[in-house]
This record gives structure tokens, C-alpha cells and sequence, in this order.
């Protein structure tokens, strides 16, 4: 029984991860400012270290979002300084 109990809190403990990781950011965002506030209400944690929990649970991980890494491909300023120098932007060979 007390394995089944334990099996049953890991699965619900990796569903939850999973829901939280592939939730859309606006409302990961919103989930985390309601738990950051609901356990500084309950008196788990001070205002300072809510905030800090609230940033924390709102950022993504890892590849999760392609605009922050940079490493889809040029921006656009540097697409055009590229054609201006007369090589391709997309290349990533020099000369």
C-alpha cells in the first residue's frame, strides 16, 4: 500500500511538472504570481522571498523560449550589416 501511495505522489509530482513546463507563458506568469501570493498570505514566506518565488516558477527553461538564446539565426541589424559587408547573412563560415 505505502509503495502504490508513493508511486501515486511521483506521477502526480511529473504531471504536474509537465503541465507547468508546457503551459503557455501568460498564464505561467499568472499561476506563479498566485502561488508566490497564496504562500506569502499563509504565512510560509516573508514578501521579499514571495516576489523571489514568483520570478523563479515565471521563467522558462532551457529551449523552452526561442527569442531568449539568440541562436535561431541573425537579428535583423545584423542580417543587414552582413549584406553591406557582401557575404551571406546566414553563413556562419568567414572569408
Amino acid at each position: 500500500m505505502a509503495q502504490q501511495l508513493i508511486v501515486g505522489l511521483i506521477v502526480a509530482a511529473a504531471a504536474f511538472y509537465a503541465v507547468w513546463r508546457w503551459m503557455p507563458a501568460g498564464w505561467r506568469r499568472s499561476a506563479a504570481q498566485k502561488v508566490a501570493a497564496g504562500t506569502h498570505r499563509a504565512g510560509l514566506v516573508d514578501q521579499q522571498r514571495a516576489e523571489q518565488l514568483a520570478a523563479s516558477l515565471a521563467k522558462t527553461s532551457g529551449c523552452g523560449s526561442c527569442d531568449s538564446c539568440g541562436s535561431c539565426g541573425p537579428k535583423a541589424t545584423d542580417k543587414k550589416h552582413a549584406e553591406e559587408a557582401g557575404r551571406d547573412p546566414l553563413s556562419t563560415h568567414s572569408r
